[in-house]
């Protein structure tokens, strides 16, 4: 099968990887792939090195051609703008589009917006959040729950060695994702201020950057059990070096950093929102907090901290549920979805 999948971001952060996640495995079952992406993005790099057609773009309203869909059965959207560079493909040249939502935000009611989402011919939300949010706008369109998939990182062990001096004697805590305000990196803050006191064993590293990191660094002021890493291209290491991941956001798709968390074996506490509750059963692969209330995650990192059984017993648990999430699972979901669209009269 030929797919065309389409991402225009500039950056790479968690849709990006999730994005290539899926290439790598549909590049391993024998797809033909063509990759539309923006020539800015980390992106680009990775997928040449899967051997895919490469189409490089700037913006949604350029580098449109007959000739780049014409072998593939559909095109796959999986970020934002990419959406407007399929319907533009697909009125100029007739090839159906899929759209797969990574955001819990409401959707836009604009115009182009929703005549985006009216001409594909499916759509796709990570967690049942984002279903429930498309379906508000969109509830006659065929609408599937498929999750991302966990991405494995290589581990250093010199690199786990020093963050283990560095930190002897300390219950390490990871705080990953890019600063910003729905991120709840101030819950976390918070609750370091409440465990410096209650447990000065915990020691957070919170990796990241963002624009509010200046902020919260102001708010870190004097404090000695919180550390900022910046932006991790190590994260096999830091995962294999940590006794806990929290992501207490305001907001989420799904999480990505959570299953890779579980994927590494680490126990995890998230915020009771968006997609993570599709993630964590509370008490029995992870715990969950109500995002912003610091003391109810301060409360559960100590709980955990003095508690290797709980540990044990989410870690298991994780392991079962991350069944759930396993790529070779999600990517069949997508073939079915495929066959269906590809089969349907243009």
């Amino acid at each position: 099968m030929n797919i065309c999948h389409v991402n225009l971001a500039s950056g790479f952060s968690g849709g990006e990887r999730q994005t290539l996640q899926l290439l790598k495995q549909q590049v391993r079952e024998g797809y033909q792939l063509t990759v539309v992406m923006n020539p800015k993005s980390q992106l680009v790099q990775e997928v040449r090195k899967l051997g895919c057609k490469v189409v490089l773009t700037k913006h949604f309203t350029k580098t449109h051609s007959k000739k780049i869909t014409q072998d593939c059965s559909l095109i796959h959207v999986h970020e934002g703008r990419a959406i407007y560079w399929a319907l533009i493909q697909h009125i100029l040249h007739g090839t159906p589009y899929i759209v797969t939502r990574r955001i819990d935000n409401p959707l836009k009611n604009k115009w182009l917006s929703n005549l985006a989402y009216r001409k594909a011919s499916a759509l796709v939300g990570l967690s049942r959040e984002i279903v429930k949010q498309i379906e508000m706008l969109h509830s006659a369109k065929k609408i599937v729950k498929i999750p991302s998939s966990p991405v494995s990182y290589p581990i250093d062990q010199n690199k786990v060695d020093q963050l283990w001096n560095e930190f002897r004697g300390k219950f390490i805590v990871l705080h990953a994702a890019n600063m910003l305000k729905h991120k709840g990196f101030d819950t976390t803050v918070k609750a370091a201020k409440l465990l410096g006191v209650k447990n000065p064993r915990v020691q957070f590293l919170l990796l990241g950057d963002g624009p509010e990191r200046k902020e919260l660094e102001q708010q870190c002021r004097g404090l000695t059990n919180i550390r900022f890493m910046g932006k991790q291209n190590d994260m096999g290491s830091m995962f294999a070096a940590a006794d806990l991941l929290v992501h207490p956001s305001y907001t989420e798709g799904l999480g990505s950093v959570i299953l890779e968390a579980m994927a590494a074996g680490l126990p995890v506490i998230g915020s009771n929102a968006g997609g993570i509750p599709d993630i964590i059963d509370h008490g029995i692969s992870g715990l969950l907090c109500e995002a912003g209330n610091a003391k109810q995650l301060a409360d559960q990192i100590d709980q955990l901290e003095n508690d290797k059984a709980l540990r044990h017993k989410l870690k298991t648990g994780a392991k079962e549920k991350l069944k759930q999430f396993d790529i070779a699972y999600t990517s069949k979901l997508y073939r079915d979805i495929y066959t269906q669209v590809a089969s349907q009269p243009i």
